[in-house]
């Protein structure tokens, strides 16, 4: 009883609250530095990865063939939710130009340890304004919780994002141009530079191009974005309609 008198004069002094003030203060910092640096559980690499680029040089709106190979690590934990690739096409200053993200034909949630996962993707270089070398950097992360994963095998660039590769970008040279002609209508795309550009065709859509005179690869991307009762199909023919069909 006797302590009582002298602890409320205390407490009612500004000098005496603030050193109180300042130590919840620090304990509570305390808290948030922890939490931010804790450590996950095991930080081994997921995978290892390796990318492959052919060709080398990526003429602007030319394909590019890339072959992905995961080696996924003996001790690998199982994934859950929805966890895809992301790829990134940074020039020489590390600016992303275009991505091409994607989930792995086998989702990374079925990949079992020790197991190869292999595939190959195509993609086109677009219509962006730069000339000289690009990287490409390329991890593996959660669309649910935007976790990143280590991986192994490629050059580290922070924030687990991997470099895997490398190609001279350039201008077209002897590459046909493509013309749509009739039964198309305007290009739609996104809005960032270097993004993706598609056009809705109608029943019958044409496309022209100057005779090469060799053998040329044709590469045609479609897509059917809306959801029908039934399957919708297309045929290709070389010529007029009826002419050869492909």
């Amino acid at each position: 009883m006797t302590n009582t008198p002298m602890l409320l004069p205390l407490l009612r002094r500004g000098a005496a609250v603030k050193p109180l003030r300042a130590l919840a203060l620090i304990a509570i910092c305390g808290v948030v530095i922890t939490a931010c640096s804790r450590d996950d559980g095991d930080t081994s690499p997921l995978a290892s990865l390796s990318v492959s680029v052919s060709p080398s040089e990526g003429e602007v709106g030319s394909p590019l063939d890339m072959t992905y190979t995961w080696v996924v690590a003996p001790n690998a934990p199982s994934l859950a939710g929805d966890v895809w690739v992301f790829v990134h096409f940074l020039d020489a200053d590390g600016e992303r130009m275009w991505t091409d993200d994607h989930q792995p034909p086998t989702p990374a949630n079925e990949w079992k340890p020790g197991s190869t996962i292999r595939y190959t993707r195509t993609t086109f270089v677009p219509r962006y304004q730069y000339l000289g070398q690009a990287n490409i950097a390329v991890g593996l992360y959660s669309r649910d919780s935007g976790e990143r994963f280590q991986l192994s095998g490629a050059e580290d660039m922070g924030l687990r994002s991997y470099r895997v590769s490398r190609f001279d970008m350039r201008v077209k040279t002897d590459k046909p141009f493509v013309v749509f002609s009739n039964g198309w209508y305007d290009p739609e795309g996104t809005p960032d530079p270097g993004g993706s550009e598609w056009r809705w065709s109608k029943k019958v859509g044409t496309l022209s191009f100057r005779n090469p005179k060799r053998d040329v690869l044709l590469f045609l991307d479609a897509d059917e974005p809306l959801q029908l009762p039934e399957p919708r199909s297309a045929e290709v023919h070389l010529g007029a309609p009826g002419f050869r069909k492909l």
